[in-house]
């Protein structure tokens, strides 16, 4: 019989993280699950741990091919999956997940009926866990056969490994991960939302998102790197590419929430990063987020609070010495804000005794 559940890892250098990743798969109390590794092209010891797991254990299999990146990788290991599987899902090789997520992601599809179920996940630092931020305003609570126009924050549910999918809507909805960028999950997994017809939010914790610390950080952690946000402005752009295919009328409601959500929360990313940027990230980022602006259209920024107003109209001016400024004071104006609120109120001297 084919298993309930197929869960694709891709592993390009992860050595350090693989055997814990790979644990956490094999300890899910869902048994009844098969894991496709795809080794992408690693040049270290990660292909020898997963042959040992496939050697031991027969629900792990192993896939070669030369190094494509991780969407081709998780595009390779969803075509390998077995026939007639029901589920689908996938992570991240350097992550790990807690014994639990599986069973409560398709026990809840089972009795819902919907087309994935995402979950809410933790940061895993060296010393210990956090809360993820980005999951924590889509997640704050579990809420059942429910649909992103009902749960507007869930636009900024991008991410790709805090899901199990219903196995026939992720054929049927035939989006396949962009190879050979960074930053690909959203074209893959907002457009899931929007195509659904139900989801499942759960509150739960189902997810352990690693921060690699140190020299050992990932690309997508280096801020100031032109090429994260290269492909980032890319990724964004390719959602918009995809809502406006659609010709459903609804459609174009979905990109007004879209677009709406990248001028507000995604965009302002940048701004955090342009002042520690060196001139080759300054120019990537005059380059392709004034592309990305006019696409979405300037006349939009009007409506938009004032902060964000100075700083969108800074950069489609070309005055990046400006913005560099202004964000800079904005830095300090927060940093202030927080050291006021964290200080320990002032209390009166207590009266004086006689």
């Amino acid at each position: 019989m084919a298993p309930r559940l197929s869960v694709v890892v891709p592993i390009h250098n992860v050595e350090p993280y693989l055997a814990a990743c790979l644990d956490s798969i094999a300890a899910q109390t869902l048994t009844e699950l098969e894991c496709v590794m795809v080794d992408d092209g690693s040049t270290d010891s990660g292909p020898a741990i997963a042959e040992a797991y496939a050697a031991r254990d027969p629900r792990f299999r192993l896939v070669r091919q030369e190094n494509k990146g991780l969407g081709a990788a998780r595009n390779t290991g969803y075509r390998h999956i077995a026939d007639g599987t029901e589920y689908l899902a996938f992570v991240d090789s350097d992550d790990t997940l807690p014994p639990h997520a599986y069973r409560l992601m398709v026990d809840t599809l089972d009795a819902t009926g919907s087309d994935f179920a995402a979950g809410n996940a933790l940061r895993l630092r060296a010393g210990g866990y956090e809360q993820s931020h980005a999951h924590r305003g889509p997640f704050r609570e579990t809420r059942l056969r429910t649909h992103i126009t009902e749960i507007p924050a869930l636009v900024t549910d991008r991410t790709a490994w805090n899901k199990v999918y219903r196995r026939d809507f992720f054929d049927r909805a035939g989006i396949l991960y962009p190879e050979g960028i960074l930053y690909e999950d959203a074209p893959v997994s907002v457009p899931h939302h929007f195509l659904a017809e139900r989801v499942d939010v759960l509150a739960d914790h189902v997810y352990h998102w690693r921060i690699r610390e140190g020299a050992d950080r990932s690309i997508t952690q280096r801020r100031t790197d032109p090429r994260g946000l290269v492909d980032r402005v890319r990724s964004m752009e390719l959602v918009r590419a995809w809502l406006l295919a659609r010709p459903e009328p609804e459609f174009a409601a979905h990109l007004h929430a879209y677009d709406h959500n990248a001028l507000v929360e995604e965009i302002p990313m940048f701004f955090w990063s342009v002042p520690d940027g060196d001139r080759p990230y300054r120019d990537a980022y005059q380059q392709h987020v004034t592309r990305l602006l006019h696409a979405i259209g300037t006349e939009r920024i009007a409506r938009l609070g004032a902060p964000l107003r100075v700083k969108y109209r800074l950069t489609l001016g070309g005055r990046i010495g400006a913005l560099v400024a202004v964000q800079r004071l904005h830095g300090a104006v927060r940093q202030w804000r927080t050291r006021r609120q964290s200080a320990p109120a002032l209390r009166p001297a207590a009266p004086a005794t006689a």
